[in-house]
This record gives structure tokens, C-alpha cells and sequence, in this order.
């Protein structure tokens, strides 16, 4: 007991524990429905989407998501306990999972009404807990990622 204890001092003192969090945004000339409706389209996420690659599973509260993803520097993960979180319609998606402490993600998608045509596209996840410092988790790459995403969906969406 001694030992896990010191352990876990020890990943704190090293800073461990320190969240991460990834910040993403765009504008989009469509209407926020057809945003909406498209990142909850898990099927189309091939056709557009360069970092998602797959994604599967109910669009529901509490449903259990397959998760995977190309990361820019071509690393390809599977996520795995994802569940969706929170769903507002033409608001918010969230998903994400993990124990909280340890390791948690939450993935943001939330969208902003400008105009009868526009969204602006909020894409974040934060992540937390005592080993995300020993997660391959480079912040510069899974930006670059979600940035690519949102430029690939305002060119689906906007095309349409």
C-alpha cells in the first residue's frame, strides 16, 4: 500500500496530472441542422472525414461508440470505452470515457447558431487524470487533426 501510494505522489510531483486540453474552431456556411445531422452521421465519416475514419455505434445518451482515428503524423488508434455523453440537439455531441482521476477524455462538438446559413463549429476534448503524461497524447498533432477535420467538413458541407 505504501508503495502505490508513493507512486502516485511521485506522478503528481511530475506533473502527471496536468489536464490537456485541444481547441478547435471554424465557421461553416450551412445551416446548423445540416452540421448537426452530418457529425451524427457516423456512416458518411469516411467520405469526408480525414482524422475520425470510423465511427460507430447508436447516436443515443449512454450508447457505446468504436472509435478510429488517423492522426496527422499517420498513427492509427483505437479508442477504446468511448460512450456518448451528452446530445443536445443542434447544439452539442460529446463523447469520451475513461475514469476520471486516472484517465478521462471528453470530445466536444458544439455548435453555434450565426445566421440562417452559418455555424461556427467548436471542436475540444480535454483530457485529465494521473497518467496523461504517459499518454502519446502530443498536443500539436491532435490539434492539427481537428483542425483538418473541420476544414473537411465545411468542404463537404459547403459543396453540398
Amino acid at each position: 500500500m505504501r508503495i502505490v501510494i508513493l507512486l502516485l505522489a511521485a506522478l503528481t510531483l511530475v506533473g502527471c496530472s496536468n489536464p490537456l486540453s485541444i481547441r478547435s474552431q471554424i465557421d461553416i456556411e450551412a445551416p446548423v441542422e445540416l452540421v448537426f445531422s452530418t457529425l451524427l452521421d457516423f456512416e458518411s465519416y469516411p467520405e469526408w472525414n480525414p482524422y475520425h475514419k470510423r465511427v460507430a455505434g447508436k447516436t443515443e445518451v449512454g450508447a457505446e461508440l468504436e472509435v478510429t482515428i488517423q492522426r496527422p503524423d499517420g498513427q492509427i488508434i483505437e479508442v477504446p470505452a468511448v460512450h456518448i455523453i451528452r446530445l443536445r440537439e443542434n447544439t452539442e455531441i460529446t463523447w469520451g470515457g475513461g475514469i476520471k482521476g486516472v484517465f478521462y477524455g471528453e470530445h466536444v462538438f458544439e455548435l453555434q447558431k450565426l445566421g440562417a446559413n452559418k455555424t461556427r463549429l467548436k471542436h475540444n476534448e480535454d483530457f485529465e487524470g494521473i497518467f496523461i503524461g504517459f499518454a502519446d497524447l502530443p498536443a500539436d498533432v491532435l490539434t492539427q487533426g481537428y483542425e483538418q477535420m473541420n476544414e473537411a467538413l465545411k468542404i463537404y458541407l459547403e459543396e453540398k
